[in-house]
């Protein structure tokens, strides 16, 4: 009975629609579906072009063309199916409008989907490309991976997809399937017959760097790594701008976020004076502190030649006759205070210092001079002449000290978190190794590297925490924004890294370098890997901002520090560690490492 009526139904409708009627062209109402077709082609128009389906605004194919085309689609065949039942006479079967949408859907699809399809094939392989392990099935490796399909220009061939993330590894990009995880890359590489590692990850830790570094080492793979996710998706950069391994890339840093208005508040209109202008960090620091105008910029040193490098790179000119350069030496507590009561600074960044851990090793009295009297005598002039904020740059060293340096700077900063009767806020700040400093480990190896010499390493597991001389500058204009009187504020180093992964960088890059490396062992006073927090401090204290952390540590009074003594090396040292560890007057006696040994002649520290 149901069948029956059916076939009545259909009788009745014949006519109406040819989809509907085994397609019999003789029972369509032309007119009607005529005046549909006008109606959803003067919708379908308009939206489309608004939307940029019409405009070639998307990748033929993409995830946006397709939302676009939804949405232009639907939107249409809504607008055909209001129209249909609001009409009093129906020109088609009021369902038309609905099962024309599906269709219209389909067919807008299926031509996009074909194009992708013919777009995305793979090319004949050239015999000159080279066969690439991309690692990163994300966003950015999936572009890459299908850009190398479609352009044989660019020289590469993925034959293999590597990710750490398990939830990947039955993922299929064209015709490269997932292959396992970092720890498959010699392996896979061996499989595949790759010469070419290719790091699809924007902005990827230093550690993992430093292991894909390392196992391309072991598969002899030239390591290449793209530039920004944002650089990439924009479509600026093609896998024509793959780079080589730097050494910023074993680095990991995340780019700064200073909070400027907090910075500006503390500089802007204010008297500023930086001690060891003329050093890597100093000079850098003159160069930001510049940018945000104070009234007078004061630099301090007692290299002439160096403060006149730091002139020439602000001014243009120098001619060392003007009255924002200081030649003068931290140890001279009278120079000093002549020169504060000269220009009456409002902010110190004490940035003087004796930093080579070698040959503090050798020379402890003058660390005691410099870094201990020295920064001394900067705090007492600073005091007395009413600084609102100092700041003493400090060292990872100074955190749980082992060696001569990182005693005397632990004592500086518990001198400055003990300075009496200050009127304003003073403060340390620690971080860890600056590349592109004075002697830094960069500089050493370039140098060898360029030389054609062998690039020495101290030990193979040795770690170091780095950073860029302007991100360390940086960070401390931040911090002397945001210091509370006393404290130590460590900035956040991100992970360490081994100085060989460095090393190793520097010599891949090196056209033609025939470098190797040796290592040497660790010398007196060196760590394997260095902290930047000590016994009983925590880096989770971080109220004002995000890369920065803050601890405190005991004060020391000058009092408790020796006027002047006179005493063998070795006496040298018990007194810079008792003092750093707060152990006033004590006798202990230092380890016998044979480096701390009594040496020829007595040195004699002279009173400040």
């Amino acid at each position: 009975m149901v069948l029956r009526r059916l076939r009545r139904l259909g009788t009745r409708r014949r006519g109406r629609c040819l989809a509907r009627f085994d397609f019999d062209p003789s029972a369509v109402e032309l007119g009607g579906v005529a005046t549909v077709v006008i109606m959803a082609v003067g919708a379908q128009l308009p939206l489309g072009f608004l939307l940029g389906v019409y405009r070639s605004r998307y990748w033929p194919g993409s995830v946006d063309e397709a939302k676009a085309v939804g949405i232009t689609a639907l939107s249409t065949g809504l607008f055909l199916t209001v129209v249909a039942f609001a009409a009093q006479s129906s020109l088609v079967p009021r369902s038309t409008a609905l099962s024309s949408t599906a269709l219209a859907v389909c067919g807008m699809f299926s031509l996009r989907l074909t194009a992708r399809v013919l777009r995305d094939r793979p090319t004949p392989e050239s015999h000159e490309a080279q066969r690439a392990i991309v690692f990163g099935a994300g966003v950015t490796g999936e572009r890459l991976i299908r850009q190398m399909h479609r352009d044989p220009e660019t020289g590469y061939l993925p034959v293999a997809l590597l990710d750490d993330d398990l939830g990947k590894r039955n993922l299929r990009i064209g015709t490269v399937a997932v292959a396992g995880d970092r720890s498959a890359l010699v392996d896979v590489a061996q499989q595949a017959d790759a010469t070419v590692l290719v790091v699809a990850v924007p902005r990827a830790s230093s550690s993992l760097m430093a292991d894909l570094s390392t196992a391309a080492e072991k598969a002899h793979l030239q390591v290449l790594v793209v530039p920004s996710l944002s650089d990439l998706w924009s479509g600026q950069v093609t896998t024509g701008d793959l780079r080589e391994l730097d050494v910023d890339d074993l680095l990991g840093r995340r780019p700064v976020d200073l909070d400027l208005d907090a910075i500006t508040h503390s500089v802007t209109g204010k008297r500023v004076l930086v001690t060891g202008a003329g050093g890597s960090i100093g000079a850098e620091l003159c160069r930001q502190l510049q940018r945000f105008g104070p009234s007078t910029l004061v630099m301090l040193d007692r290299d002439e030649s160096a403060l006149h490098s730091v002139q020439l790179s602000l001014e243009g000119s120098a001619f060392l006759d003007g009255p924002n350069t200081v030649l003068a030496d931290i140890r001279d507590p009278a120079a000093l205070d002549d020169a504060f009561a000269t220009h009456r600074p409002e902010v110190v960044f004490h940035a003087a210092a004796l930093k080579h851990l070698t040959m503090l090793e050798k020379y402890p009295a003058e660390a005691w001079k410099t870094n201990v009297e020295g920064t001394m005598n900067v705090l007492q002039a600073s005091r007395r002449s009413g600084v609102g904020v100092f700041i003493n740059i400090s060292t990872d060293k100074a955190a749980d000290p082992c060696s001569v340096l990182g005693y005397s700077k632990r004592i500086t900063e518990r001198l400055t978190a003990g300075v009496e009767d200050a009127s304003g806020r003073y403060l340390s700040v620690r971080f860890g190794n600056v590349l592109g400093s004075r002697g830094s480990v960069l500089t050493v190896f370039t140098d060898q590297v360029a030389r054609g010499a062998d690039v020495t390493v101290t030990a193979p597991g040795v770690e170091r925490y780095f950073m860029t001389i302007p991100e360390a500058c940086q960070l401390v204009l931040q911090a002397a924004s945001i210091g509370g009187p006393g404290e130590v504020l460590v900035l956040d180093m991100g992970e360490p890294v081994r100085i060989a992964d460095v090393a190793r960088t520097l010599i891949n890059r090196t056209p033609g370098c025939r470098s190797s490396i040796v290592y040497t062992g660790l010398r007196p006073g060196e760590k394997l890997t260095e902290v930047l927090f000590g016994e009983g401090e925590s880096e989770a204290y971080r109220p004002r901002h995000p890369l920065v952390s803050h601890v405190s540590v005991p004060g020391m009074r000058s009092v408790d520090v020796p006027a002047s003594v006179e005493v063998w090396p070795a006496s040298m040292v018990s007194l810079l560690r008792n003092l750093a560890f707060g152990r006033i007057g004590s006798h202990a006696e230092e380890p016998s490492n044979g480096h701390r040994t009594e040496q020829n002649g007595a040195r004699l520290l002279h009173h400040r």
